[in-house]
């Protein structure tokens, strides 16, 4: 049978399993609610402090703090009001994503049951947070001005070049992390071992993905899903393509 590289996210977990009731957040770091976390990972490689997959949680807030890893989460039912020092809140809703850089000092005001996917990077470098690109919530705005990004080198197309914009972020204080919206014309490249770790989410059009030996899978406006560094995968989109990524290239 064809091997399936590429890990589809799904609102039911693993194989419809649902969700597992994970530990309460500890009661010293809340200042409101008893809440009631659950979640699935649908990927964890725990050398180079990656994970992701899929949380809700009951109503909670909690103190103001450095926030401890760095995340991107997209919300998927609910909603969170991030406060930062000084007052500034920011909400996010359903269908909205957004990024908190490690060392963030934040309070998460969440009122309601929330629902999200999220890309959590624990780094355990000892890299200085701060000097990250950004120490603040990032709530993404699909719609902002991307730059041109380059296209893939020519002897791995298999069709026309594409024209290729994209806006990184975030990057993380290792440069390891980033975070971003990306789109595309329809363009064909060949299967290569994939040079990242990258959650991809799409907002606009399709894409198809396969291998080799056989597999393929098409994944649509609204899916989620997370290609492994390594795995050896054709890339191949017959209409514009719009997407939220995460990515990670672990150093060394």
């Amino acid at each position: 049978m064809p091997s399936n590289p590429v890990i589809k996210f799904n609102l039911d977990g693993n194989n419809g399993e649902g969700l597992a009731v994970w530990p309460a957040i500890p009661a010293d770091e809340l200042t409101a609610g008893n809440p009631v976390q659950r979640g699935v990972e649908f990927f964890n490689d725990p050398k180079i402090g990656l994970s992701a997959g899929l949380w809700d949680c009951t109503a909670f807030t909690t103190k103001m703090a450095p926030y401890p890893v760095n995340e991107f989460m997209i919300v998927l039912e609910g909603s969170v009001t991030m406060v930062e020092p000084g007052g500034l809140e920011t909400t996010i809703g359903a269908g909205e994503a957004f990024a908190i850089p490690k060392g963030t000092v934040c309070q998460w005001r969440q009122s309601g049951y929330m629902k999200k996917y999220y890309v959590i990077f624990d780094d355990a470098s000892g890299a200085d947070p701060a000097k990250a690109s950004a120490q603040k919530i990032l709530k993404i705005d699909i719609n902002a001005a991307r730059e041109p990004s380059p296209s893939p080198a020519p002897e791995l197309l298999l069709s026309p070049n594409p024209t290729q914009t994209g806006r990184n972020w975030i990057e993380d204080a290792t440069g390891q992390w980033t975070m971003g919206v990306w789109d595309s014309t329809p363009y064909r490249r060949k299967a290569i071992p994939f040079p990242r770790h990258e959650l991809m989410h799409l907002l606009e059009g399709s894409v198809t993905l396969s291998t080799p030996d056989g597999w393929h899978e098409t994944y649509r406006a609204g899916d989620t899903f997370f290609v492994p560094m390594g795995a050896n995968v054709e890339w191949h989109n017959t209409e514009y393509v719009k997407k939220y990524y995460c990515i990670m290239i672990p150093k060394g």
